[in-house]
């Protein structure tokens, strides 16, 4: 292997981390052509073997190929996501058929789909251990889904339809991220500035200065967005960012919506070659929730009380902002936002502006740190020798209370324009256990909240609080993994077992006795007084039937689109509209739509799955309870919690971890409960 190329060797890093200061982005095609040729030269030295196939030199041996290939990937791809340029974009659609096809090389390759079947045939005869039996049964039932037992035939279309697939979502996303970017609104009238708070005309002021312009520039990010659509006082304003925003990606030089239906109809297609009725029926095998209607009865059960609690707040707001100066009897949804905003401030004497100065970043993220050590025994330490990808980006050595290294852990707060919007946690490294070594996990949080300012440092909304501690569960997730096999360890768990470690940690966010540890004001330290974290807690459930009823639109669209057996005569703004329509409690506009930009469904792994943020509400209400009851800070249920859920990945099934972690099996009602609207 070429040792000079520094994506294909990590050697001379602190605990083998990427060498960010040395990568080039000339290094990434060479990188994956050999990393491929590595792997292949793996595959077949497993198809070769004149022994017998055994779990050893057949299975595992599978598990451990392409080692060299995911660490060329995860950097790749991460850098694609939170650091991209036009000349990654351009590289991306010349490795990802690349990629693609060493994936088919291997799930379609029939001497080792053989090899596998051989040992799986002999499963009940061996003596292996449950996460060794769990690898084996998911091994070769990822052969089979990924069509390894297909004709000869049906094998190259399989291939065929895969390729292009990976192409349509790889365009999809990058044309999201394009559309988001495109537009910009540039205000040069301190008039128009009316009703926004002083964080975010600075926000608007920065913005606008690091583009060279003069003025204040708002854009399609959520921070800058949601900030503008919360407080502006202008209408008409409101409406052309909301016009903006819900129409990105529908026509013109980002269209998704016709990669849409190609996507779906690649995926109708794949689904019923396997022979699956069709895509939702295939995914939601390796899910929690085994079948549509198991997932569409979920969906119900919470839609039936929350629908009708949506309307009457809906109304309720409308009443409010007819009371105080709004002239028509009907909010649009541009006028949402602003009212609801200036009605949560009302009600509860609560605005964002009024916490900000109590959530300063340093002091969140050290609360946060603080929080993972009570629960879990762990150290971070600030690393400044190990490389980044970007000069914002920090790195810590994660450590446990014995001073042993548990992991890396990279954050990367602030927006940019080479960042894809949101937050996620992603890895440059999971981790595994092989020959007695075990590599630990290089673990980052990517997100996008307000940068510091002339005249403050950089303030967290609440929201923005509560996304760092979901994103910090996810991370934990990772950080904490004691697993063997890389396909079981860390996030590699059911799509619908995922979100539950990061939906849990939100909670903390609600809780006097850990804000009291850090939320200080910045200017003056004086602690976030008891009656304002009072009034959170009152506020938590504002307009939960109309956000729950959001959220599972989302999960309704996301069925319609992949319950599909062939596409629909509508066009794809106009099937959205058909599907959601019973669910609407606002006006719908014509020609918006959520689809074109649902990257969650369409590049991001969750499509079939969106309903699972859901589902993990549900497990985390359940299990949060249990906190609740023995103490938010307890040894005891967090060594429980990471004994059985953070430190098993999926070496077991997730509802046997769940059931040893909680006791029983989760149930809708503990999350319309903790919503208030039952």
């Amino acid at each position: 292997m070429t040792n000079n190329n520094p994506l294909l060797s990590r050697s001379d890093a602190p605990y083998g981390a990427p060498r960010f200061d040395i990568i080039q982005i000339s290094d990434s095609l060479p990188a994956f052509r050999e990393a491929v040729s590595v792997a292949k030269k793996e595959i077949d030295s497993i198809t070769s073997n004149l022994e017998e196939p055994s779990f050893s030199n057949t299975i595992e041996a599978l598990e451990y190929s392409g080692r060299t290939l995911d660490d060329v990937e995860s950097v790749f791809f991460n850098l694609l996501e939170a650091d991209s340029s036009d000349e990654l974009e351009s590289l991306a659609e010349q490795i990802s058929p690349i990629v693609t096809d060493y994936e088919l090389y291997v799930s379609l390759n029939r001497p080792l789909f053989e090899r596998c079947r051989k040992v799986y045939e002999l499963r009940d005869s061996l003596p292996l251990d449950t996460d060794q039996m769990r690898l084996l049964e998911d091994t070769y039932k990822d052969f089979v889904r990924g069509g390894a037992n297909l004709g000869e035939s049906d094998r190259e279309m399989f291939r065929e339809w895969s390729e292009r697939i990976s192409l349509k979502e790889l365009k999809f996303s990058h044309n999201a991220l394009e559309a988001t970017k495109a537009f910009t609104i540039l205000l040069t009238d301190e008039k128009d500035l009316e009703g926004l708070p002083e964080f975010v005309r600075e926000m608007g002021k920065e913005s606008a200065s690091e583009n060279g312009k003069s003025g204040w520039e708002f854009t399609l990010d959520r921070t800058s967005f949601d900030s503008f659509m919360k407080f502006s006082s202008r209408r008409g304003l409101r409406k052309i960012m909301y016009l903006a925003y819900n129409t990105r990606a529908i026509g013109g030089d980002f269209d998704n919506t016709g990669i849409i239906r190609d996507i779906v109809d690649l995926r109708i297609k794949i689904a019923n070659l396997l022979g699956y009725a069709d895509y939702a029926d295939y995914a939601l095998e390796n899910r929690m929730v085994k079948t549509r209607a198991e997932a569409e009865a979920f969906l119900e059960k919470l839609m039936v009380p929350s629908l009708p609690a949506a309307k009457r707040e809906i109304a309720e707001l409308t009443g409010y902002a007819m009371a105080n100066g709004f002239s028509e009897d009907v909010l649009q949804p541009w006028d949402f936002p602003y009212w609801a905003e200036r009605y949560r401030k009302t009600k509860f004497d609560l605005s964002e502006e009024e916490l900000k100065p109590y959530f300063p970043l340093e002091d969140s993220l050290r609360a946060v740190f603080s929080l993972a050590e009570n629960l879990y025994d762990l150290k971070f330490e600030s690393r400044g020798d190990i490389p980044v990808y970007q000069k914002d980006v920090r790195v810590y050595d994660v450590k446990d209370k014995n001073g042993s290294h548990i992991a890396l852990f990279y954050a990367d707060f602030y927006p940019r324009k080479s960042k894809k919007g949101g937050a996620w946690m992603t890895e440059f490294r999971g981790q595994f256990c092989r020959k007695g070594i075990d590599y630990r996990p290089f673990v980052s949080m990517v997100a996008n909240v307000s940068k510091p300012t002339a005249g403050a440092p950089a303030l967290l909304s609440f929201y923005e609080l509560t996304t760092i501690l979901h994103e910090f569960g996810h991370c934990l997730h990772g950080m904490l993994s004691k697993g063997r096999y890389p396909s079981q360890c860390g996030t590699s768990v059911a799509r619908d077992f995922v979100e539950l470690p990061s939906q849990l940690m939100e909670n903390w966010a609600y809780e006097p006795q850990w804000l009291d540890t850090f939320a200080k004001h910045y200017k003056t330290g004086e602690r976030i007084p008891r009656e304002l974290v009072e009034k959170i807690n009152a506020s938590r459930n504002f307009l939960s039937g109309y956000f729950q009823v959001r959220q599972l639109k989302f999960g309704y669209i996301d069925f319609a689109w992949h319950s599909l057996t062939k596409l629909p005569e509508d066009g794809t703004v106009e099937f959205e509209h058909k599907i959601l329509d019973r669910y609407e409690v606002l006006p719908v506009i014509e020609l918006t739509a959520v689809c074109p930009t649902f990257t969650h469904i369409f590049s991001g792994g969750y499509s079939a799955g969106y309903y699972s943020y859901k589902w993990a509400e549900v497990m985390e209400a359940d299990a949060f309870s249990l906190f609740k009851e023995k103490g938010i800070f307890s040894k005891e249920v967090a060594d429980s919690f990471r004994a059985n859920i953070l430190e098993k990945g999926s070496s077991e099934d997730e509802s046997v971890l769940y059931k040893r972690f909680r006791g029983h099996s989760p149930e809708p009602e503990a999350l319309l409960r903790k919503l208030g609207l039952i």
